[in-house]
């Protein structure tokens, strides 16, 4: 399996003079470089290539239109931005290099998570690793164990990664609000697109205050460019924004106001269909609006997927143990930890065959007559719907496993749930949890099943389940794609 592609953040430059300062803003320097200071247009011979075979109505005409959009971006987010933890922290700090690692980790957070659910961990991260030094001598472990339950676990390795490299990106909301003030329909995943993007970004950046101004783009697409309802009247460059000027130009020709040609500017590329423009099989939509721009490819439902897994409990001198072992360091869910796992097999003797073979690879001779089924678990990543068939084995009357193999290890029931462990474990230890033997304590989440939890509840546990089923929100930290 492979893991889910993951967001990353974008960044804010220092204006420092030593390269020792511009390697620390490890999200600013490909955002803000010297060469893109003298007024935003000065580009790369790459991007002179690209800009070449781009149609003039898809760029920013001059010095004048950039100094514009800057300035009421920026004055705009002087007085509407967001109290954020992360901003007051940006205030009071005079080490613009402390400042900006913390936006950079917020933003990395930010990537398809919400904030309401970011701002603890983020809380916690801050704490725990102060400064861009902190977290590059991190351990992926530590990294991966704070960052457990937020979901698209590969951020929080990039972002240690990345706490020793310079990088910068572009966001979904900057991609939006880009894609409507120059009104580009096509797919802003696809390669053309995204490199006219970053040209644009890296065009509009302001050189005095580029970090403020990576916020404000942000905040701009978070608040008010909304990807289904936008709030235009609300936006400090609804002036300059091309699909605006779609939209009014649409409507008074529905209405008959304008005829032949409407003295409003198009965009006329000089040889075929434009590459930026709306896709020629999903022509302009009235009912849509700006909400036109930009038209992203139908996404794929997930693939479904199989494992069987199960929960090896074992006595302990401090408790009940449990045994756990890590994952590569690639791939879905990379380094984090799980219990053993296998791939699904077609019947359930050559099921409970492999993960008893799986299981004794790592704890040796085991019983097998107690591996006992006990449900399942689905949990739905990005692209992968994974369904999980939970077993248990309990080692009683027998001597403890005392060693285990590199890659594996006996946690305490308190240790697990503080462990770099994935929602989905933890959806898979509950089921274990409430089917050990003389109880039935199955979860109450609609994607949690097993025998017990089968069985047709009475009327009133019925209105009961209803209620819990309709207020509680399954997994939002792995679906949250899914939801924005």
């Amino acid at each position: 399996m492979r893991k889910p592609r993951a967001a990353v953040g974008s960044g804010h430059r220092k204006q420092a003079a030593s390269q020792e300062g511009r390697q620390k803003h490890a999200k600013n320097n490909s955002q803000a470089k010297p060469s893109a200071c003298d007024a935003g247009l000065a580009r790369q011979p790459e991007e002179v290539v690209l800009q070449a075979s781009v149609s003039s109505y898809h760029l920013f005409r001059d010095v004048a239109e950039v100094t514009a959009f800057r300035g009421s971006l920026l004055s705009w987010y002087d007085q509407e931005k967001r109290d954020l933890p992360w901003r007051r922290r940006a205030e009071d700090e005079m080490d613009l290099d402390r400042r900006a690692y913390a936006v950079w980790v917020s933003e990395v957070m930010l990537q398809q998570t919400q904030v309401a659910t970011v701002i603890n961990y983020y809380t916690g991260w801050m704490q725990k690793w102060p400064t861009l030094q902190d977290l590059a001598s991190a351990s992926l472990e530590e990294v991966n164990q704070l960052w457990a339950g937020l979901g698209y676990y590969s951020r929080g390795r990039r972002l240690q990664e990345g706490a020793r490299k310079a990088t910068g990106v572009v966001d979904g909301n900057v991609a939006r609000v880009l894609c409507r003030v120059r009104a580009i329909g096509a797919d802003p995943s696809s390669t053309l697109v995204s490199q006219q993007l970053w040209g644009l970004a890296q065009q509009l950046v302001d050189p005095a205050r580029p970090g403020d101004f990576n916020q404000a783009a942000m905040e701009l697409g978070a608040t008010v460019c909304t990807p289904q309802r936008p709030l235009c009247s609300q936006c400090p460059v609804e002036s300059l924004c091309r699909a605006r000027q779609r939209v009014e130009q649409e409507q008074l020709l529905a209405s008959g106001s304008l005829s032949g040609s409407p003295d409003v500017e198009e965009c006329a590329p000089n040889t075929g269909q434009c590459h930026l423009c709306l896709p020629p099989s999903e022509p302009w939509d009235q009912t849509l609006g700006v909400v036109n721009f930009p038209r992203k490819a139908s996404r794929k439902p997930p693939r479904e997927e199989s494992s069987a897994t199960c929960v090896l409990e074992q006595p302990g001198a401090l408790g009940a143990q449990i045994l756990l072992v890590q994952r590569p360091n690639s791939g879905l869910l990379a380094g984090l930890w799980e219990f053993p796992s296998v791939t699904w097999e077609p019947s359930e003797q050559l099921q409970r065959k492999a993960l008893l073979q799986e299981l004794q690879r790592w704890a040796g001779p085991l019983p097998a007559t107690h591996l006992r089924h006990l449900g399942e678990v689905v949990h739905t990543f990005s692209h992968i719907k994974l369904t999980y068939q939970v077993y248990g084995l309990a080692l009683e009357g027998q001597t403890p496993v005392t060693t285990v193999p590199p890659g594996a290890r006996w946690l305490t029931q308190e240790e697990f749930h503080t462990a770099a462990v994935s929602t989905a474990m933890k959806k898979v230890f509950r089921v274990y949890q409430g089917q050990q033997p003389g109880t039935c304590m199955g979860s109450k989440r609609s994607q949690v099943s097993s025998p017990c939890s089968r069985k047709k509840p009475r009327m009133g546990q019925q209105v009961l389940d209803n209620f819990f089923r309709s207020h509680i929100s399954t997994d939002a930290h792995s679906l949250n794609s899914a939801a924005q």
